[in-house]
């Protein structure tokens, strides 16, 4: 399994915003704030993280990209 973005429940509004973004339905409505669930299909896509106002979302792998 790989290791998943983290949500801090104290930053967390549950706005839901990551819920809509997210391909691979990892993110869920638990009790009004977002839970994440592990799954083989996080493909880090980021967007979780990018679309979250409060910044509650963090991915612990940068990636990037070389241009050739």
């Amino acid at each position: 399994m790989i290791e998943m973005p983290v949500i801090d429940p104290e930053k967390c509004n549950g706005c839901g915003l990551c819920i809509d973004v997210c391909a691979c339905d990892a993110i869920v409505m638990t009790d009004g704030l977002v839970t994440i669930v592990e799954t083989d299909s996080c493909g880090w896509c980021l967007q979780c993280e990018i679309v979250c106002p409060e910044g509650a979302i963090s991915c612990s792998y940068e990636i990037s990209a070389d241009e050739k």
